[in-house]
């Protein structure tokens, strides 16, 4: 229910209240011959993990559809084996690349509606799901992935992940009804996932989410104050492990993250969550389900503008949140410890895992995985899947850790890459090794300009800019978006650029990579091609004015936009 009683539900909660628990008219809808689904149809399916698009280059006849397809990996974690069957998967039925999200997550794009049974089949012969990947549902469970052996806490973190993961999966029947049917006999096959379901797929009540599920998407976090990789704050709950002796004893709950705004609603806006409590190691489960259920039961479920956790919290009060939660879980809870970020670890490079083996962290550029002229990182990836075969993780930075390599097999891996055109981590800038995109255009709906595409370019100018002024090894983050949802997190970048409207990026200013910061809007409505020139007088002004040891980030933070504005005014360098 919303604070208000008498708001009518949004069309959505329509749906997914007749949907019989995200069933609706999919079974017929996915064998009518059409290459399309219904609206209510495209809503439903999102749950499933699923999103109908259409590759917005190729729209001269008319809408051609397509599908994403979303893997979810609590933690970022999968096998060899199942990377080269989504790397399959992307061949036979998508658009030949894979692209690794910024959740830790797989896409498949451009898969065709004849083809999306058999695609999400094959997904689960694996052992992973697409369940809940999207919709109104907790979304992938993200965590710090470093595979540190000697470190007892890192393991502890990702058994968190996937503990909750398995809590806060759908219950209902729905997907092994749709999508794990027998190829011959068309008969459905109940075989649950050991790796992720919590038990067999049992009845169709959810006890978690109830026959409407959420409001609204919801995200989940695990990380240390020493490694905010997986950007805590920027999540509905963010859970800051605080260990003692080489254990966790507790979290730091962080509620009320969210990057999505739609500019032209005044009523909407970013958040960084909020402190709210301090909970044990025993008690953190159990505080995550109270949390949603007050959001399921008092978030806003007539206007999805402003359906997410942030607004519920912002029209109660914090305060008033946590005695609700508290209600809920049926304790008080204690308030959070001072404990602040401090650093973050994205695990590029080789790294001693603590027992005796290695870890590879390889840069993999916005995140896509494919072969492109003398590029070649599918091909690469396919060859040390093979030979090598070692567990994986995916980082919240879109990039890929190579775990459990064995000293003999080092130079094996490397070889690999640098025969393959794949440019090793060493070799890459600080500016582009902290930089990311959202997919944009050409297959989200929501685009209203480039990001994955143009970024590249982007990123060449501001090296050449930074060697320059003598500062190529600073390291900031700068963030890309197509559009004002923020999928990439740009608003507590150092720099974040969010696009506006056709050709023209919004630059934000003043965040920076510890993640617990908003941004500011520094410049707006500016051309693609005017947006280092327009960072360029910036990046000097820091260079010559920061203080001692200070990020770019934090320098613009102390200025301010008005002192920016005013020492950059007229200073725009050719590029």
């Amino acid at each position: 229910m919303s604070d208000s009683k008498k708001d009518k539900p949004s069309p959505v909660e329509g749906i997914k209240f007749g949907s019989n628990y995200l069933r609706g008219d999919l079974a017929a809808e996915l064998a009518d011959g059409n290459d399309f689904i219904s609206k209510d149809g495209t809503q439903l399916i999102k749950h499933h993990g699923s999103y109908q698009q259409d590759d917005r280059d190729d729209r001269g006849g008319g809408k051609k559809y397509i599908f994403m397809v979303r893997t979810g990996l609590p933690g970022g974690k999968l096998s060899s084996e199942q990377l080269l069957a989504e790397l399959d998967l992307c061949d036979e039925v998508g658009n030949g690349t894979l692209r690794i999200t910024t959740r830790q997550g797989l896409q498949l794009h451009g898969v065709l509606k004849s083809n999306l049974q058999q695609t999400i089949r094959r997904i689960n012969e694996v052992q992973l799901t697409t369940l809940a990947a999207c919709g109104d549902v907790s979304r992938n469970v993200m965590c710090s992935p470093a595979p540190y052996k000697a470190d007892p806490v890192y393991e502890q973190m990702q058994s968190l992940a996937l503990q909750i993961a398995r809590f806060v999966r759908p219950r209902t029947r729905a997907y092994h009804e749709l999508w794990l049917v027998d190829e011959e006999t068309r008969q459905r096959q109940l075989a649950s996932n050991p790796q992720y379901d919590h038990g067999p797929p049992g009845d169709d009540v959810e006890p978690l989410y109830g026959p409407t599920y959420l409001p609204r998407k919801f995200k989940i976090a695990v990380g240390l104050p020493s490694d905010n990789i997986v950007d805590l704050y920027a999540n509905d709950i963010g859970l800051m492990a605080i260990a003692e002796n080489w254990r966790i004893v507790g979290y730091n709950v962080l509620a009320g993250g969210s990057f999505g705004v739609t500019p032209s609603a005044e009523k909407t806006f970013v958040a960084v969550a909020q402190p709210m409590c301090y909970v044990s190691a025993s008690q953190v489960l159990g505080v995550v389900e109270a949390i949603m259920k007050v959001q399921r039961d008092f978030g806003n479920r007539s206007d999805r503008k402003v359906a997410r956790m942030k607004y519920l919290i912002h029209n109660w009060g914090l305060e008033r949140f946590k005695q609700k939660v508290e209600e809920y879980y049926g304790a008080p809870l204690a308030p959070p410890r001072p404990v602040v970020v401090t650093e973050l670890n994205d695990g590029l490079g080789w790294h001693a895992q603590g027992d005796g083996k290695w870890f590879y962290g390889l840069n993999v550029e916005n995140g896509r995985i494919k072969d492109d002229g003398d590029y070649r990182l599918k091909t690469a990836l396919r060859e040390i899947c093979r030979t090598i075969a070692p567990p994986l993780r995916l980082t919240p930075h879109q990039s890929i850790l190579f775990c459990d390599v064995a000293e003999g097999d080092r130079r094996l891996l490397t070889d690999i890459l640098r025969r393959n055109g794949v440019p090793l981590s060493e070799e890459i800038s600080a500016v582009r090794r902290w930089s990311m995109a959202c997919p944009a255009l050409p297959t989200c709906g929501l685009a209203v300009t480039e990001s994955e595409r143009v970024l590249p370019t982007i990123i060449d100018q501001l090296e050449a800019e930074l060697a320059n002024l003598g500062l190529g090894r600073e390291a900031f983050t700068t963030r890309m978006t197509g559009c004002p949802n923020g999928c990439a997190r740009p608003y507590n970048s150092d720099v974040g650029l969010v696009g506006k409207t056709k050709d023209k990026y919004t630059i934000f200013l003043g965040g920076r990579r510890q993640g617990d910061r908003l941004s500011f809007i520094y410049q707006d409505l500016v051309p693609t091609d005017e947006v280092v020139p327009r960072l360029a007088p910036v990046l000097k002004y820091f260079r010559d004015a920061r203080l001692p040891g200070e990020a770019l980030g934090d320098f613009c933070h102390r200025k301010g936009k008005e002192d920016l504005l005013e020492h950059c005014a007229g200073q725009v360098a050719a590029v």
